[in-house]
């Protein structure tokens, strides 16, 4: 079941997009969002941790370069984040018809919290089920990515490096193994989409893919 508290919400109008960092998850929704406009669906792309105020705030939290957060603690603010996020915000979309695109969910939790921090899996999976109400995704784009490379873009950005973003390689290893874990877990609902040479022949295959479900 995807939702607990509305039956009539269809699953097959969430899409999730994951990815280690700089996989290019962000420009990668962007563009799945026009193709699926230009469709004629309407859409909204959100983000987490992220997508309504309180959400917004968490982020800032939990990507403060500044913050010493420990791991529980961090699973937690994301689980709150997700709660709000989905509360306010993506299931009246899914509600309303929308097709709702999101950068990052349930399954960055997994990778992060469960792969990378070493917490609890089976307590991952209780609180993420809790905090999105039942809600899973139909679809989920896994954009793989090899650590060094993704880290080396980001140092390309001329940004201020996030918390996420300044832990080891090894860290981000083991995020991507657990990504993995969770799409050989997941078959039918994770689809794998590696990097390509330019972002346009990476989209093309998003889009097959996505075609090719809905």
């Amino acid at each position: 079941m995807v939702c607990v508290m509305n039956k009539k919400i269809k699953k097959h109008f969430f899409i999730t997009v994951e990815g280690g960092e700089c996989s290019g998850k962000t420009t990668h929704s962007l563009l799945l969002k026009e193709h699926l406009e230009e469709k004629g669906y309407k859409v909204l792309l959100t983000r987490e941790p992220g997508g309504t105020i309180c959400s917004e705030a968490l982020r800032r939290i939990l990507l403060d370069p500044d913050l010493n957060i420990i791991s529980l603690s961090e699973l937690f603010l994301y689980e709150a984040a997700r709660a709000q996020h989905v509360k306010e915000l993506i299931f009246p979309a899914l509600k309303d018809g929308k097709v709702v695109i999101c950068d990052r969910f349930i399954d960055s939790t997994v990778a992060y919290q469960g792969y990378g921090r070493k917490l609890n899996l089976r307590l991952i999976d209780k609180l993420n089920s809790f905090a999105s109400f039942g809600l899973t995704p139909f679809l989920t784009i896994y954009l793989d990515i090899a650590p060094s490379e993704g880290l080396n873009k980001v140092k390309k950005l001329n940004k201020e490096i996030d918390r996420i973003e300044r832990e080891s390689v090894d860290f981000h290893k083991n995020v991507r193994r657990g990504y993995l874990k969770q799409a050989k877990k997941y078959p039918e609902r994770i689809k794998i989409v590696k990097i390509q040479s330019s972002p346009k022949n990476t989209q093309i295959l998003i889009r097959k893919i996505i075609d090719a479900a809905l």
